[in-house]
């Protein structure tokens, strides 16, 4: 069986756990998505997309 998950649910998985488990601050997790929305918007974004989804490809072992 398999199961398809957007990272955004993945990364807002770990967000949780870290405010769970280790004892992050909430704060923090909020200030890090508002870093990376506005990190979005920077001409850092399309490295950065190229990058995730390599490394996606590479986690799933799709190979085009």
């Amino acid at each position: 069986m398999t199961v398809s998950l957007p990272l955004v649910v993945v990364l807002g998985l770990f967000a949780w756990g870290a405010v769970k488990f280790l004892g992050v601050r909430a704060w923090v997790v909020v200030l890090v998505a508002l870093f990376g929305f506005w990190l979005s918007h920077t001409f850092l974004a399309p490295a950065i997309e190229s990058g995730t989804r390599s490394g996606v490809d590479v986690i799933n072992g799709s190979h085009d």
